[in-house]
């Protein structure tokens, strides 16, 4: 990568700042990668071949059923990097989630004996990983909970507390991260615009009475 690229990466992941010099040539190696909106870096069964830095966009990370939904996990933006790519890396196991870009993307593909490496020998890259760990898993326990025990509804009502007052979004990719069909997110979403919650047109949703929504998802105990 160029020395600007060097840079914003460093900027980016503090973490890899004051390596040695062998490592840091080995960093500085790394192509720099531009995928577009909507292109697959990782599948369900693949290899993993690196660790991701994100310099720009966002990466979607899902779980596919056999029926062809998808349920949102979580996503990666700039600065962050993905836990599923941290464990495949650590255990040696191939993917169990699948990675989309969901806006153009640039990255850099931190090699395995890299990131060995810097685990084995550099404290704040161990830290920034395991700390990534800890959030995440935090993350997916609340998912988890919410997905076991929350009607749609509720978690329907969370999502747009958590998102408002304003998603640019629509129906479809709603359901995709729910988990859910479009059709019954769509009625959901006009059962809150009868009430008077939510106001809907075309690709955005603005959250009116945030009070009762957090009520319904239980948010405010």
């Amino acid at each position: 990568m160029t020395a600007a690229q060097m840079a914003q990466l460093l900027e980016r992941y503090a973490c890899l700042r004051g390596l040695p010099e062998p490592l840091s040539l080995q960093l500085a190696a790394i192509g720099l990668l531009r995928l577009g909106k909507g292109s697959v870096l990782f599948d369900e069964g693949a290899a993993c071949s690196g660790f991701p830095l994100v310099m720009a966009g966002e990466v979607r990370v899902v779980k596919a059923s056999a029926g062809g939904r998808a349920l949102y996990l979580y996503s990666v933006l700039a600065g962050q990097s993905c836990v599923i790519t941290q464990a495949c890396l650590l255990g040696k196991h191939l993917y169990n989630a699948r990675g989309v870009a969901h806006t153009d993307l640039s990255l850099c593909l931190m090699p395995q004996s890299l990131f060995d490496s810097l685990l084995a020998t550099h404290e704040p890259f161990r830290r920034f990983v395991f700390a990534l760990f800890a959030e995440r898993f935090t993350d997916l326990m609340a998912l988890i909970e919410a997905v076991a025990f929350k009607r749609l509804d509720q978690r329907l009502a969370q999502l747009l507390v958590d998102r408002g007052p304003v998603l640019n979004v629509t129906h479809q990719a709603l359901a995709d991260d729910l988990g859910s069909v479009r059709e019954i997110v769509t009625r959901l979403l006009h059962h809150f615009a009868d009430e008077g919650w939510v106001e809907l047109s075309r690709e955005r949703i603005g959250v009116l009475q945030p009070l009762p929504l957090a009520r319904l998802s239980g948010q405010d105990g």
